[in-house]
């Protein structure tokens, strides 16, 4: 992945809508992918629906999520801990990188859906050939972006995200908009998944996403793969 570019975009709401609790990005879900691809030589980039400062759910923070990628990102190494507080509003990102990442947490589920920009911008990155990538939540960035064809992107294709079972495990099936594992199956995803709380991932060709939080490195080595074996277009 050297001298490969990675743009994540992470969510800006930090609040349920129908309930006054906290939310917002899971920290693991950027953390993991962010320090894998810059081992591996890629230079990396945050965006966030609005700009500025990514709110993190304070969940995410708790001593029994703080994995060591969690811990690195708290000492603010290669700079993550100040991306997220100045992170670049989607409508000025680029679609000049090689590889677009969605990190998750219930926030997304609130501003990703129906976000024409960076439906757009996904849009983009898929009809040019270059990698699309999602973890836990972070699919429901790919629910509303349409291939050249007009097709949902992820019609047809082998994709995962945070199940239904596990939605309830957290009593937020009532507070979301809609399940994510139901969403992708409408739209014609091949819907697969591991056991709860698992690591599990799956790549079809460039679209790579993985199920829960534990799946953020996993999907990260995805993409890392993808770079070295996909026969990319642009």
């Amino acid at each position: 992945m050297a001298e490969k570019r990675v743009l994540f975009v992470c969510t800006s709401c930090d609040r349920f809508k129908a309930v006054d609790e906290k939310t917002g990005l899971w920290a693991e879900e950027l953390a993991a992918p962010y320090y894998e691809f810059i081992e591996q030589g890629a230079k990396c980039d945050v965006a966030s629906i609005k700009g500025g400062a990514i709110p993190l759910d304070p969940n995410s923070l708790a001593e029994n999520y703080t994995t060591d990628h969690v811990k690195r990102f708290h000492q603010n190494e290669h700079g993550l801990k100040d991306k997220l507080e100045k992170s670049i509003a989607i409508k000025d990102a680029a679609d000049t990188y090689d590889a677009i990442f969605l990190p998750g947490g219930h926030g997304v589920c609130f501003d990703f859906a129906e976000n024409a920009e960076l439906i757009a911008l996904v849009e983009k990155f898929w009809a040019d050939g270059k990698i699309v990538a999602a973890v836990c939540h972070g699919p429901v960035g790919l629910c509303g972006p349409l291939t050249p064809d007009g097709d949902p992107i992820v019609k047809g294709k082998k994709v995962t995200g945070f199940s239904n079972s596990e939605e309830a495990a957290v009593g937020k099936t009532d507070k979301v908009p809609y399940l994510l594992e139901d969403k992708l199956k409408k739209l014609g995803g091949r819907y697969e998944s591991g056991s709860d709380w698992t690591p599990y991932a799956v790549a079809d060709g460039r679209l790579i996403t993985g199920q829960n939080p534990q799946s953020s490195l996993k999907t990260a080595q995805l993409v890392v793969e993808a770079f070295q074996n996909c026969r990319l277009s642009y």
